[in-house]
């Protein structure tokens, strides 16, 4: 089957390729850059669910072609959640990681060590809108806030992420690491089952 991956983020489309090949997905997927470079992908729901089927519904539409996203994200408890959906752009357009994890080191600043929680989430998607067909799975990733960044890997909030059964941040760990324990690596699998039960396409 050929797809498109509804990102722009290399960084995030390498991990999905390693999960998708991971999963034994026999899937020739191509970028949305490939395909459809002026098509836009609007990401203004409320939920991580809501803004991966909607990028691979947008995608899916763009490109005539089965479409897969995914939406994800930090949560910082002792922010009540935040940034949550908003991570990717929490300081402004354009989205800027390391002036990211500057506000989220000035936001985080007071916060005593036994309060420092967040998680990463995320939600991926598939949608075939030729058969109507839609899935969406979730996973979640727990960690604790460093108060400065670790490690040059990884993208995102990683370089913050600490991960107490390993004693390193998410930064720190090579991608064979990261696609074990990541909410990315929880969802895609997660969602690699679903489709490999879906009917075939006729």
């Amino acid at each position: 089957m050929r797809i498109v991956v509804a990102t722009r983020n290399r960084h995030k489309l390498r991990e999905i390729s390693v999960l998708l090949a991971e999963a034994g997905l026999d899937l020739d997927a191509v970028t949305i850059d490939d395909v459809a470079p002026d098509a836009e992908l609007i990401e203004n729901e409320d939920t991580f669910e809501g803004n991966a089927i909607a990028k691979a519904g947008q995608a899916a539409v763009a490109c005539n072609l089965p479409a897969i996203a995914d939406d994800s994200g930090i949560e910082a408890d002792a922010l009540g959640g935040a940034p949550g959906v908003r991570s990717a752009r929490w300081a402004g357009e354009p989205c800027d990681d390391a002036r990211n994890n500057e506000k989220m080191l000035r936001e985080m600043a007071l916060v005593p060590a036994e309060r420092r929680t967040v998680r990463y989430r995320c939600a991926a998607a598939f949608v075939d809108a030729g058969r109507s067909l839609q899935v969406v799975r979730s996973g979640a990733c727990e960690g604790i806030l460093l108060s400065s960044p670790r490690g040059s890997g990884g993208f995102g909030y990683d370089p913050l992420f600490w991960i107490p059964s390993l004693g390193q941040s998410m930064a720190e760990i090579d991608l064979a690491q990261k696609n074990q324990l990541s909410h990315r690596a929880t969802a895609f699998r997660a969602l690699a089952q679903a489709l490999r039960g879906l009917p075939p396409e006729k």
